[in-house]
């Protein structure tokens, strides 16, 4: 009785959906989705990235959540619950969230500090400074990024060490439809946007919405759509917090009669609506205001750099669209940075039998560690590595982001592909699924049984080489 007190749970099947959804919306969603999508032309990789989802992404995340609902453990133990052999595998899909928390929450820090800029009427401090010079001499700075990073991870620490219905839970039933109400809202008002240029050409972003949503094959090249495929992959892997050891822990707190098929629908739902949604604001916007090659140029500074000189650029709504804007995306970081501290903490309070205030204590002070490491990375501890992917010039974050993303998550996945396809069999996971149906038949069962046992392995495999950049001789 102690346990189950001490790890909590969900009271409600809605609390779930939101908390899992919350947790799968994040900055994969708001930052890398439109950005991969602006790089990659648009239509063809949200075509691609939609097929992902629907059908590798829906296998992965109902064998994670099935595994976490069957034993009702974190990661770290559940898995050798599945198969004793298997237990080495909780421990790498513990690291996975060990480092990826830490510099989430400084990344968190930077969309706080800019939040915070916008609300307090600041947007002038932005212009005057420099679009680029802000940003870049923000995360440079000595103190200001340390301060920030610590005032998100202290908005993360106090909803996980509320426990998981009154803290996640609730957190999730509030922050959720307000981001929803917020992106709907924003991305409409992005598309009436127009704008001329100092040349007097004038673009709308009705004209980016079809960039961004119809498939273009000119000059299409073999070595082009592989890049696209493996990039809207990888994206998919990330924005829905698969892997990461996030989803097990939620359905350890999932109710036993819970429908997971409808709870894996309506996420996914959730989780790909929202990355549209974010493009749709970004791509049509970026492409009003800078054109085609403001698009290709973006890269990962389009949220930090090229939309905060667009606010500027819509005259006296632009500050306020920007302080909306913010406040979304903060929201979702905030969604998404509290699960990964959840599933990391779930491990002390499950492994070492530690209170929920002590495991959220350790959690936080092991990340204070690594987080400022990544914050001295920006300036007393800068140095630029290359990465064996082709990256160049990266950081202590990057190469973090390139461990944990690139090369620990899709050994994870691929491993847990071959433990239920193979091993325990597929069945284990169906029998899960079925038992919150009430004799209703899963539809995809057919689906699910192919994907993971034969395709899923396939893409992770793919997705693990690429890290490597083993497909670089394609663009040669």
């Amino acid at each position: 009785m102690e346990k189950k007190q001490a790890r909590g749970g969900f009271s409600s099947s809605l609390g779930f959906i939101l908390a899992a959804a919350g947790s799968a919306i994040g900055l994969g969603n708001l930052w890398r989705f439109p950005y991969l999508a602006a790089k990659d032309g648009g239509g063809l990789f949200v075509f691609i990235y939609i097929i992902f989802a629907l059908t590798f992404g829906f296998a992965l995340m109902t064998t994670e959540i099935a595994i976490g609902r069957k034993t009702g453990l974190s990661p770290y133990q559940a898995y050798g619950k599945i198969n004793k052999k298997f237990g080495f595998l909780g421990v790498i899909a513990t690291v996975v969230p060990i480092i990826i928390f830490p510099y989430y929450c400084v990344i968190g820090g930077w969309v706080t500090k800019y939040a915070f800029t916008y609300v307090s009427g600041g947007a002038s401090t932005i212009k005057s400074t420099g679009f680029n010079e802000f940003f870049g001499g923000f995360i440079t700075a000595n103190v200001s990024p340390i301060i920030w990073f610590i005032v998100f991870m202290l908005l993360t620490a106090l909803v996980v060490v509320l426990g998981v219905d009154k803290g996640i839970e609730n957190a999730s039933k509030i922050m959720m439809p307000i981001l929803f109400v917020l992106i709907i809202g924003i991305s409409g008002y992005s598309l009436t946007l127009k704008h001329t240029d100092e040349n007097g050409i004038t673009r709308t972003a009705l004209e980016g919405l079809k960039i961004y949503l119809v498939p273009d094959f000119t000059g299409m090249t073999v070595a082009k759509f592989v890049t696209v495929a493996l990039d809207a992959m990888g994206q998919m892997f990330y924005s829905m917090s698969l892997a990461m050891g996030i989803m097990i822990t939620y359905g350890s707190y999932c109710k036993k009669d819970s429908n997971l098929v409808s709870s894996v629908n309506q996420i996914e739902i959730f989780d790909t609506s929202v990355a549209l949604l974010a493009g749709l604001i970004m791509i049509p916007t970026v492409f009003a205001f800078q054109g085609k090659d403001g698009l290709a140029a973006s890269g990962p500074g389009l949220m930090f750099k090229s939309l905060p000189a667009i606010f500027d650029k819509m005259g006296t709504l632009g500050p306020i669209i920007g302080a909306l804007f913010f406040i979304l995306v903060l929201f979702a970081a905030l969604t998404s940075s509290i699960s990964l501290m959840e599933t990391v903490a779930s491990v002390f309070i499950d492994r070492f039998k530690m209170s929920r205030i002590k495991a959220t204590a350790i959690t936080f002070l092991s990340a204070l560690v690594i987080g400022l490491t990544v914050c001295f990375g920006y300036n007393i501890w800068y140095f630029e590595a290359n990465l064996p992917n082709g990256a160049t010039g990266q950081q202590i974050l990057d190469i973090l982001d390139y461990i944990s993303n690139s090369i620990l998550l899709p050994i994870v996945s691929f491993l847990t592909c071959i433990l239920i396809g193979w091993i325990a069999k597929p069945e284990t996971v169906i029998d899960e699924v079925t038992s919150g149906l009430n004799g209703k038949k899963f539809k995809r069962q057919t689906l699910y049984i192919v994907m993971i046992k034969f395709v899923a392995p396939v893409l992770l495999l793919l997705i693990f080489l690429q890290a490597f950049n083993v497909f670089g001789f394609l663009s040669k």
